[in-house]
């Protein structure tokens, strides 16, 4: 049995499609980090402390999911947008560019830690004002790091292409994940 320490209803749906049986169990985490870490060191960082605070209500046997994702352009990490003009900013920088997406994942049982990353390259075409504008508001992005979500309409019209794993863009690395679990 599994316990996944995240509300992502993104990375809830892709555990159910590949059959794990887990129950979802989330505590308010601080998600600071000391800049002075490397992005792929930060998602571990932030993975771990999810996947610790849960640790106090796990059963013997089972293992914690915790995972984060970030949206990286240069030195530049996006989080979450704060609002609709924080929303705009951020797509508005990625668009016409090419930005990476880490997935920290940090797998927790009673005796035993392991974390890896998964990096995506995404390659976003060109968008109009209006055309981000239009995402916005029709899907208000605000829970999605990057401002956006690859499997809803802006993937459509505003992603060329990607380097990596698509599910990893969605919020969780699923082949990988399943092969790391396999090997825990």
């Amino acid at each position: 049995m599994y316990i996944l320490a995240s509300k992502s209803p993104r990375r809830q749906q892709l555990l159910k499609e590949v059959g794990l049986d887990f129950r979802i169990i989330t505590q308010s985490t601080d998600e600071s980090y000391d800049p002075t870490l490397s992005t792929d060191e930060i998602v571990i960082h932030i993975a771990r402390q999810k996947a610790k605070a849960v640790l106090p209500q796990m059963k013997e046997r089972e293992v914690i999911i915790g995972a984060d994702t970030i949206v990286c352009l240069g030195n530049t990490i996006y989080g979450k947008p704060e609002d609709e003009q924080d929303a705009f900013r951020i797509i508005r920088e990625l668009t016409g560019k090419a930005h990476e997406v880490k997935t920290g994942v940090c797998l927790l049982s009673k005796h035993k830690e392991h974390t890896f990353v998964e990096n995506t390259k995404v390659f976003f075409g060109e968008l109009t004002d209006s055309q981000i504008h239009h995402y916005i508001q029709k899907y208000q992005p605000y829970d999605k790091a990057g401002a956006y979500a690859i499997q809803e309409w802006i993937g459509l019209v505003g992603i060329e292409r990607i380097e990596g794993d698509y599910f990893n863009v969605v919020g969780l690395p699923v082949y990988r994940l399943c092969q790391e679990l396999k090997n825990l």
